[in-house]
């Protein structure tokens, strides 16, 4: 006798699930995951058209992974390429005979290596060798001109990238100051600062990874290190 009522209770309430979806045909929208574990009969009919959504919905799942898959290894390319320059440079820096030629090498790599438009030096001390270059400045830590910049040599040195307050930009790239839309800042608290700037507005911006920044400029500092008296 129970069993019989639970297969009438179970009968009714297929029908009456039946007709609620009948009464409501866009309900799957709502709930899309459900239309995937719906077994759907092979004969044609009205049917048809849900397997045809789960197939649908399964195509565009596998577009998606698959897009994602590109990205992935899009960047996971790119970091591989950034590892071995940031190598590249390391080695270089430390093959160099005197600060002036490791400044050098620093710069140089930027500019040609990782495609800085224009690369500017702050350092706090002059170095000899290294007076005929355009995109060095010599700055005393405590001079007023980095007052803006204080801040940054008082925290933990992380790179700052994206829009520079316009002061900041003005003294790093002087007349040419116009022609830079974004950029990269390193940090050096012991040594002073080296930016990369670029002209397009997007290549360095608020939020990028800056984890090979940071190690280009903990390289150059080490680097400078080995001729501190």
């Amino acid at each position: 006798m129970t069993q019989e009522f639970d297969k009438g209770a179970e009968k009714l309430g297929a029908h009456e699930i039946a007709a609620w979806l009948r009464r409501h045909p866009a309900f799957l929208q709502q709930f899309p995951d459900l239309a995937l574990t719906l077994v759907v009969p092979r004969e044609t009919g009205p049917a048809a058209s849900l397997a045809s959504y789960q197939l649908e919905v399964l195509r565009d799942k596998n577009r998606e992974l698959s897009r994602r898959l590109q990205e992935l290894f899009g960047n996971a390319q790119e970091n591989e390429r950034l590892a071995v320059r940031t190598h590249q440079l390391t080695l270089a820096l430390m093959k160099q005979a005197t600060a002036a030629d490791t400044v050098r090498a620093m710069a140089a790599s930027l500019a040609e290596d990782f495609q800085g438009d224009l690369v500017r030096v702050v350092l706090f001390d002059a170095l000899p060798g290294l007076d005929d270059v355009d995109w060095l400045q010599v700055i005393p830590r405590d001079d007023a001109r980095l007052s803006g910049f204080r801040d940054l040599f008082t925290g933990d040195g992380e790179p700052v990238c994206g829009r520079l307050h316009p002061d900041k930009n003005a003294l790093l790239y002087g007349v040419r100051v116009e022609e830079v839309q974004s950029s990269a800042l390193l940090v050096l608290p012991s040594v002073g600062l080296v930016a990369v700037g670029s002209r397009d507005g997007n290549r360095f911006f608020p939020g990028m990874g800056t984890l090979f920044l940071r190690m280009m400029g903990e390289s150059l500092a080490v680097a400078l290190q080995r001729f501190t008296p």
